[in-house]
């Protein structure tokens, strides 16, 4: 009588809730660490550029040019810890949803273990939580905006958030519901044709921006705010993805037990 490894199917060995919201909080916890230190080191720079722009604007509808009558309630750097903080939170409830998430989904998730299947709903999350409304509605910096706008302007990025999500919803729907018969590359064809064309239809049914680049804010600048802006919200859901598929692997290699052949 030999003893093997056992194989079990993924249901079968499907880990407690336990262990995927210690895995999401960890995971969150990084992701949050991340996302702050690429706040700091790359967001912050084209931040305080904008600012500037907009001290000098308020200087010259004064009509004189000391930029510091106006006092900020916290400074700048009060402002960027608490920031950074913020992001650390931001991490940890992120990681919650992604384990309740990742619990509810993952029989349907691709990939063959858990780490796999951890990345890839963290950069299905990216795509339709992050990157999707970020071309609709790119992320400008403090100088670009009018103030009596902003009500306007969250509602319509809320919105087209909830519907991005909805569609990825619909999507997964779809794809449980097609013929098991069906090739691989004819289930993931169908549902990336799905996607693509309701992305295309929340691009054409939502309205754009109301507030229009004032002119003396560079488009370099602009440009370098939102391509930082994008690169910490993917370095939030990678290291989310990657660390929290470790700790769930990890965790689940140490409970699987061999049994006699």
């Amino acid at each position: 009588m030999s003893t093997a490894p056992a194989v079990p199917s993924a249901e079968a060995t499907s880990p407690p809730f336990g262990a995927l919201l210690r895995a999401g909080l960890v995971g969150g916890a990084c992701a949050g660490l991340v996302g702050a230190l690429v706040s700091l080191l790359v967001v912050e720079a084209p931040i305080r550029s904008a600012l500037a722009i907009e001290a000098a604007r308020e200087a010259a509808a004064r009509g004189h040019a000391d930029t510091h009558a106006h006092e900020e309630l916290f400074s700048r750097n009060t402002q960027v810890v608490g920031g950074m903080l913020a992001a650390v939170l931001v991490g940890l409830v992120l990681g919650v949803v992604f384990a309740v998430v990742l619990a509810w989904l993952r029989p349907q998730l691709a990939g063959r273990t858990d780490y796999g299947r951890a990345v890839a709903l963290a950069l299905g999350g990216f795509v339709a939580v992050s990157l999707l409304p970020a071309v609709k509605y790119p992320a400008n910096p403090p100088s670009v905006g009018d103030p009596d706008t902003i009500g306007t302007r969250t509602l319509y990025y809320v919105s087209f958030l909830a519907a991005s999500i909805a569609l990825a919803a619909v999507v997964l729907a779809v794809r449980r519901r097609l013929p098991a018969r069906w090739p691989a590359s004819w289930t993931a064809t169908a549902c990336t044709l799905l996607a693509v064309a309701g992305y295309a239809v929340l691009l054409l049914a939502w309205p754009a921006s109301p507030d229009p680049i004032p002119a003396d804010v560079p488009a370099a600048l602009i440009w370098r705010f939102r391509l930082s802006s994008l690169a910490e919200l993917a370095a939030l859901w990678v290291t989310l993805g990657i660390v929290a598929g470790l700790v769930l692997e990890r965790a689940t290699t140490r409970t699987a037990r061999p049994v006699i052949a």
